[in-house]
């Protein structure tokens, strides 16, 4: 498998940042730690193994990136003023830094010219990034791939909220999104799946939450429960990467 490592300066967040990409073709994918999580996770938790038939056959480049979890959503003695900020800084540097270094990569790779859509893909707290990145920005992110995930900013903000904390709840803005916001027709251009288990340690209150409010709008995404034998797990997410992604890269 094709590896190669990055390290370079953010301006967003005022520091050194870390990526490493696998594959050598195909659709550009962001893969987002879960909670407090490196670079080096997909590789180190096996993940990469469970995307190599579709990294090795060149369908997929995926793009494994540090969380600031650290200093934001997990912070939870730090003023929550500060740490939303944080964590929109290190939106920016997803969207205006990374997103332009990736579609420079997959024209470069694929002999593209233009902006290629990309997969964004999380489980557990990864996967709430993953959505909000999806919803936020669906003319970036055309595929979601969340497993797992909390859908509310309440998470890691607690009782807190002003208006940072209220555009990264996917549950809070997508409530309130009107029926004729032209998102919903991105949001259903594009393709995306979010699943949970009801076993140990998972949470599937805010993913049912999601589900009424896409049913209420019209918003077409793949909500999916999975069984009460299903944890909160490494071995249940490969499971779901490989019953989804043949889906998701589906034209």
């Amino acid at each position: 498998m094709y590896t190669q490592y990055f390290k370079d300066y953010s301006p967003a967040l005022g520091r050194d940042m870390e990526c490493k990409v696998y594959g050598h073709a195909g659709r550009p994918v962001l893969f987002i730690p879960c909670q407090d999580g490196r670079f080096f996770d997909f590789e180190n938790f096996h993940m990469a193994d469970v995307w190599s038939p579709w990294i090795e056959s060149g369908q997929v480049m995926v793009f494994s990136v540090d969380t600031m979890d650290a200093e934001s959503w997990s912070n939870k003695w730090d003023d929550p003023y500060w740490r939303i900020r944080r964590y929109e800084q290190w939106i920016a540097y997803i969207v205006d830094e990374l997103v332009p270094f990736m579609r420079a990569w997959a024209n470069e790779r694929n002999g593209w010219d233009g902006d290629p859509g990309i997969l964004v893909f999380g489980a557990s707290l990864g996967a709430t990034h993953a959505a909000n990145l999806y919803f936020r920005f669906p003319g970036v992110f055309d595929r979601l791939l969340a497993l797992s995930g909390i859908y509310t900013a309440e998470y890691g903000f607690d009782g807190y909220m002003d208006e940072v904390v209220y555009r990264n709840s996917p549950v809070h803005y997508l409530e309130n999104m009107p029926l004729d916001h032209p998102y919903i027709g991105l949001y259903n251009q594009n393709k995306g799946v979010i699943c949970v288990g009801q076993g140990a340690w998972e949470q599937p209150d805010t993913t049912r939450r999601v589900a009424q409010i896409c049913a209420d709008k019209d918003i077409h995404l793949w909500v999916d429960f999975w069984g009460w034998d299903v944890n909160h797990d490494w071995p249940w997410w490969y499971k779901q990467v490989e019953y989804f992604l043949p889906y998701l890269l589906e034209d």
